[in-house]
């Protein structure tokens, strides 16, 4: 099975989950979104990107213009709960943008997890939020868990969600090869 892991890195929460997601995948290429080769002729494209506005960033957004006739999964990093109804938007969101039979890709589906936000777009949020979005003691709460985060546990669980998605894709013939990286 022939893998490409791309990503987009702000603080460098992506870029340790790509690395987490490519231990899982045999054959597998990884390298950032600025560098990324084309995809097509790979059997598995796994897109990171940190979620900026609910959507994936920009420069994710960019490579994932690209993509068609694959199959895909996502991951990414973001302030908000992994599980919240905001990260299942998320992930709405992202995969539409691959999503279509115009596109001809088949979406295995996302992995999210917490990431430190960029302290920069926290002051801009807060400058620009006013009374729309103040920081209270919930949200502080959260972005100081997020700062936590990706830890050895949301790796793991990375690991094993494109693991499950190599095995779906190649079936008996590399899932002990799968399994071996995991």
């Amino acid at each position: 099975m022939k893998s490409l892991v791309v990503y987009s890195s702000r603080t460098g929460n992506t870029r340790k989950v790509a690395e987490a997601v490519a231990e899982a995948l045999p054959g597998c290429s990884l390298h950032p979104v600025e560098e990324a080769p084309d995809p097509r002729g790979f059997d598995l494209v796994a897109v990171g990107y940190w979620v900026d506005k609910g959507m994936p960033d920009a420069g994710a957004q960019k490579y994932m213009e690209r993509i068609s006739g694959c199959n895909v999964a996502l991951f990414g990093t973001l302030g908000a709960w992994p599980h919240s109804d905001h990260a299942a938007q998320c992930k709405v969101q992202g995969e539409a943008l691959l999503d279509g039979p115009e596109r001809g890709n088949r979406v295995l589906g996302t992995f999210l997890c917490q990431g430190r936000v960029d302290p920069a777009i926290v002051a801009m949020m807060q400058k620009m939020a006013g009374d729309a979005h103040p920081m209270t003691e919930e949200r502080r709460a959260r972005l100081e868990e997020a700062a936590r985060h990706p830890d050895a546990e949301d790796c793991r669980m990375a690991r094993e969600t494109f693991a499950a998605f190599a095995r779906t894709l190649c079936g008996r013939q590399c899932a002990a090869s799968v399994q071996e990286n995991i």
